[in-house]
């Protein structure tokens, strides 16, 4: 399910365990086509021509007719997620998108008590990780914007993504409807956003994370449906960084957009597979509704906001002289802590591992 790159049609399995009183009972004896048949009809019935939506839904219409339910909403608040749940019954769509990649999909799947303390553990093995997928930097990015999500999750007592797994569970109700991951690889943006960046201005924002402590509320959450406070607490602190907002902010407004309009196609209706206009539900943070609708029908090409330019010679250079910083910080620990015990550190696991992740490539 996290395997490979995400694009417009990567899908998860919607949930296995609808209730009778959701998904209808099928007479026995009912062929395949008979069965999808029914339950065709019977979701048409149940979709509302003209549905009550919460005002955080924004709808647009693609060039075949097909109608895109946008929710804008709040990575922390029980309302968001009472609007995704809404919406979803209410048009019964074919196709539900929502602001993930297969890096962050495992949210899906967790229980609010395991994500709460996933979300405020941010341990040695995680930073390993971070830095094998990402390389240094962008690793260390990942990790202090981990820190900032922690933050708020330890503030909150809330865990992240709520309206995710809201939209997750909800599609598994509604038959024939597809879940589809519409953001960009989180890889694809931590590199692009720390090659846009001097190295002065990553140091900086660096340390703005590191101390990152201001008191949050759950009426501040509520107050950030006109944006999502984890991109919001993002942008108050690097607001002098227009870079970081275009490949945070920006640049995945026309990610979205693209997935979004993909799903956005025609579908085929038993039974005899006419092609008619599809209905879908995106799950954004409102921070991208705007960017979105901006975006709905312009010319798009993705393959400019995908790729990575390769580090200049002082950046090189740079992230060398960090590596070896680090380097020298363990030695120096194990320099402290005296010859055997030194040596025991040195033995840890996750020490070598930490080592070896760190340690400069050999020359060309």
């Amino acid at each position: 399910m996290d395997q490979g790159n995400t694009s417009e049609d990567e899908t998860v399995g919607p949930s296995e365990d609808p209730s009778e009183d959701e998904m209808p009972r099928l007479p026995p004896g009912l062929s395949e086509a008979e069965a999808a048949e029914v339950l065709w009809n019977v979701r048409a019935q149940r979709r509302q021509a003209s549905p009550d939506l919460p005002e955080t839904v924004t709808r647009l219409t693609a060039s075949d007719g097909s109608l895109l339910y946008l929710v804008g909403t709040a990575h922390f608040s029980d309302s968001s997620k009472q609007d995704v749940a809404m919406t979803i019954r209410a048009v019964q769509p074919d196709v539900v998108v929502v602001e993930l990649c297969q890096y962050r999909v495992s949210m899906l799947k967790m229980d609010e008590v395991t994500l709460l303390k996933e979300a405020k553990d941010i341990n040695l093995e995680k930073v390993q990780q971070a830095i094998k997928q990402n390389g240094l930097m962008s690793g260390l990015m990942q990790i202090l914007l981990l820190k900032v999500s922690a933050h708020i999750t330890e503030q909150l007592g809330m865990a992240p993504g709520g309206e995710f797994r809201e939209a997750f569970k909800e599609a598994g109700r509604v038959p024939f409807c597809k879940f589809h991951l519409g953001d960009r690889p989180i890889p694809v943006t931590f590199k692009r956003a720390i090659a846009a960046l001097s190295m002065w201005q990553k140091a900086r924002l660096a340390w703005g994370l590191c101390f990152l402590s201001d008191p949050i509320s759950k009426e501040d959450v509520e107050k950030c449906k006109q944006k999502d406070l984890l991109e919001q607490t993002m942008l108050e602190m690097i607001g002098e960084f227009p870079a970081l907002h275009q490949t945070i902010v920006a640049e995945r407004d026309i990610y979205l957009t693209h997935t979004l309009r993909q799903a956005a196609r025609c579908v085929e209706a038993p039974p005899n597979a006419q092609k008619v206009p599809a209905v879908v539900v995106g799950v954004v943070g409102m921070g991208h509704v705007p960017g979105i609708e901006k975006n709905w029908e312009k010319e798009l090409n993705i393959q400019e906001i995908m790729s990575v330019a390769p580090p200049s010679r002082l950046n090189r250079v740079m992230v060398t002289v960090m590596k070896g910083a680090v380097i020298g910080v363990v030695g120096y620990a194990c320099y402290r802590a005296g010859g055997s015990l030194g040596r025991a550190l040195l033995s840890l696991p996750s020490v070598k591992s930490l080592l070896e992740t760190i340690k400069p490539p050999p020359p060309a």
